[in-house]
């Protein structure tokens, strides 16, 4: 089930199915770096965790498009927000756009994308004890913040329940990502 969700074509922002799709992609994608982590590729799993975050972002920012743009300052911030933002969520962008989501309700989501940026360094980094290029000195500690950003991925989008639309699909991805989630 996990293949045929990430490898869907993903509808346009404008759809009325975007949020759920990338609701899907993000519990998708937590379910392949929980399977990453069992298999010992953590590497790979903080990859897929940071992910599963991005993919998350981008339902919220979605969900939360019209306040968004109202808590903008400029008419160019707001068309980038619709252009670029919802559709892309460029990784340089993360921390700025998550605050604005906190502006917009979602409270504690910079705390939360701090540390999905730190596993993407770990993704390519790796292990490093000198801390000059990952926050992460040893692999272990990067696998309990994936596990960390996992659980609060799911609880998020659980929260979403009665904001969105919620389909069995969805109820079934995010009982998989829980049921593992739980071992």
């Amino acid at each position: 089930m996990v293949v045929e969700l990430v490898e869907r074509p993903l509808p346009k922002p404008s759809d009325e199915g975007y949020i759920e799709a990338r609701l899907l992609e993000a519990l998708a994608e937590a379910r392949l770096a929980l399977e990453y982590l069992e298999r010992g590729f953590t590497r790979n799993a903080a990859c897929k965790a940071f992910q599963a975050w991005k993919a998350l972002l981008a339902a919220l920012l979605r969900l939360e498009l019209e306040k968004l743009k109202a808590l903008a300052k400029t008419e160019e911030e707001r068309k980038w927000l619709e252009s670029r933002a919802v559709p892309r969520v460029p990784t340089t962008k993360m921390k700025e756009l998550s605050r604005l989501l906190e502006e917009a309700g979602h409270e504690g989501i910079p705390f939360v994308t701090a540390l999905a940026l730190d596993l993407h360094d770990y993704q390519y980094h790796g292990p490093d004890p000198d801390m000059a290029l990952s926050k992460y000195t040893t692999r272990e500690s990067a696998a309990a913040d994936v596990l960390l950003l996992l659980k609060e991925l799911a609880r998020r989008v659980e929260a979403l329940r009665g904001r969105v639309k919620w389909t069995e699909e969805l109820e079934r991805a995010l009982e998989e990502v829980r049921r593992t989630l739980a071992r």
